[in-house]
């Protein structure tokens, strides 16, 4: 990961274009490496669980990590999670053409091998202090899902486990281990 050295609004972001995998952090453009197969493939397993459950539900949006959402301003945050899911009643008319405002109500973070704690720390930071509803961090190598409702209320889904989240998804249910099927 490397920062470019000049402080920058959303709308410049934005205005960059295609650059690949980045993010702007209190304004700073954090240039990322793309993942890898793995990393691709476990998060594409989750967005299908969510997407076809919020569809047929009609309870919102999923979206995959090239959707970015405007957490911060001033200066400016914009970070886009492996998975989002934004609740129907917030998705304003027509969509969203920019970055989204706000953070999405569930963020999923996929680890990669060579994510430091440090950083995934400050995603779930970011966008629990935006006010995500819930951070999902899945974990390919203990093949475990932690659940984040705060930074103090931590739930930790095993292999075995049945991931749920009743009070953002009433009635979803994702056997862990077919996340990494």
């Amino acid at each position: 990961m490397a920062t470019v050295e000049k402080i920058m609004t959303a709308d410049e972001y934005l205005a960059l274009g295609d650059i690949g995998p980045s993010a702007l952090i209190q304004g700073e453009l954090v240039l990322m490496s793309p993942t890898g197969y793995n990393h691709g493939w476990i998060a594409n397993n989750i967005g299908i669980a969510l997407g076809i459950f919020v569809k047929s539900k009609k309870l919102g949006r999923v979206s995959s990590s090239e959707a970015g959402f405007y957490i911060a301003r001033n200066p400016d945050t914009v970070r886009a999670p492996d998975v989002a899911f934004v609740r129907a009643e917030r998705i304003p008319p027509g969509g969203q053409k920019k970055f989204f405002e706000g953070p999405p109500d569930l963020a999923v973070e996929v680890l990669s091998p060579d994510d430091r704690s440090s950083e995934v720390n400050a995603k779930i930071r970011d966008w629990l202090q935006a006010g995500c509803v819930q951070v999902w961090v899945v974990d390919p190598q203990t093949e475990s899902v932690m659940v984040y409702r705060s930074p103090r209320d931590i739930a930790v889904f095993a292999e075995q486990d049945i991931l749920t989240a009743p009070e953002l998804l009433p009635g979803f249910s994702l056997p862990v281990a077919e996340i990494f099927e």
